[in-house]
């Protein structure tokens, strides 16, 4: 355990979820559960027990520092690592390898978004642990996929062999061979009835010097410069050194650039009920609906109402009437009705606000 680390990715903006998610308070700040926590303060629960607090680190923008300060009062100011700028994940998680690797050279490290909805807690910390158990015997990159329930097209597919000669020994992890971006509708029916294809979690065990190594295989010119500037991480120079590396690293994601092309990566079959809540109608799945199928979170009275998402605040009454397959979302001086069916045109809505009103509404 003492050698097991943390990593929390809390930098996006999470425009899909407008307008309850912002630039200046995006959704891992918010109780989008509706449970009294913050999407970011759930995550950090869910690993008690698996890694101590002291080996708990958050990588976020700059921008949100104090906000997760706010959120995580317990967390020492040097555990949370400030982006100058967003590049995407891959340089995110080099950051925090390095950091990490420059303390512990042995350490094991956990990679979590910060706004992902875990139902099943307890099946969720023992896949963990066994993910964590293979990485520290094994030269692997390790990631969590999702046992699919539909063919969702919103989420990238790993397919996996599904073979004893293609498990790692001692443990239920398969070796994988493809990753898929966002299918379209009839490819993710037919991912979904070949049974060998799961969700991409975006959440990843490895140990540090194999990650290391792998940026050095995959994206050679992100782990130069995160070498060059190893050995003023964790002193005053830090963020003088990391606004120079940020300047240099490419915008691209850790499952382009590393997890497509190595050939060490396996993937742990998970039904832990989950999802990235990275959209309206994702919420609803996750809800508690009622029996009108509606799913609510605010001081909300309904007549003639079914299948909608409401989520307002709780010190606004709010009567609907006659509403079917909507969302009705309220957030500081926005209030967004839209047809659930037509939920991916929301960033066509800030796009359009941004232009129309000013940055005050997105």
């Amino acid at each position: 355990m003492q050698s097991t680390y943390l990593v929390v990715m809390a930098g996006g903006i999470g425009s899909r979820f407008w307008p309850f998610s912002r630039t200046q308070h995006p959704k891992q700040f918010h109780d989008v559960m509706g449970v009294g926590r913050s999407m970011l303060q759930l995550t950090v629960d869910r690993f008690r027990g698996i890694c101590p607090p002291e080996n708990v680190f958050v990588v976020t923008n700059r921008d949100y520092v104090a906000l997760v300060q706010q959120h995580l009062p317990d967390l020492p100011a040097d555990q949370i690592l400030g982006e100058p700028i967003g590049r995407n994940t891959a340089p995110c998680i080099a950051y925090a390898s390095y950091r990490i690797a420059q303390r512990d050279p042995q350490a094991t490290i956990i990679v979590s978004p910060a706004d992902h909805a875990v139902l099943r807690e307890e099946e969720f910390r023992r896949l963990i642990q066994e993910a964590v158990a293979a990485a520290r015997q094994h030269e692997v990159l390790l990631t969590l996929g999702i046992q699919p329930s539909r063919p969702d097209t919103g989420y990238g597919y790993i397919q996996y062999m599904d073979t004893e000669g293609h498990r790692l020994p001692g443990f239920n992890l398969y070796k994988v061979k493809t990753f898929t971006e966002k299918p379209n509708l009839e490819l993710a029916r037919m991912f979904l009835e070949s049974g060998d294809f799961l969700w991409n979690s975006g959440l990843f065990v490895w140990r540090a010097a194999t990650i290391i190594e792998a940026f050095h295989r995959s994206l050679n010119d992100i782990a130069e410069v995160f070498e060059e500037g190893k050995h003023e991480l964790g002193t005053p120079r830090e963020a003088a050194s990391i606004d120079g590396a940020y300047a240099r690293c490419r915008n691209i994601s850790i499952d382009f650039g590393i997890m497509e092309k190595a050939d060490n990566v396996y993937v742990l079959p998970a039904d832990i009920g989950w999802s990235d809540l990275g959209t309206w109608d994702s919420l609803h799945r996750v809800g508690q609906p009622d029996a009108a199928r509606n799913v609510i979170d605010g001081d909300v009275i309904l007549y003639d109402t079914q299948d909608c998402i409401i989520k307002t605040p709780h010190e606004r009454l709010v009567v609907v009437q006659g509403l079917e397959g909507y969302i009705v979302a309220e957030y500081d001086n926005v209030l967004l009705i839209c047809q659930r069916s037509e939920e991916q045109r929301v960033k066509d809505f800030v796009a359009d606000v941004k232009a129309k009103k000013g940055t005050g509404y997105n």
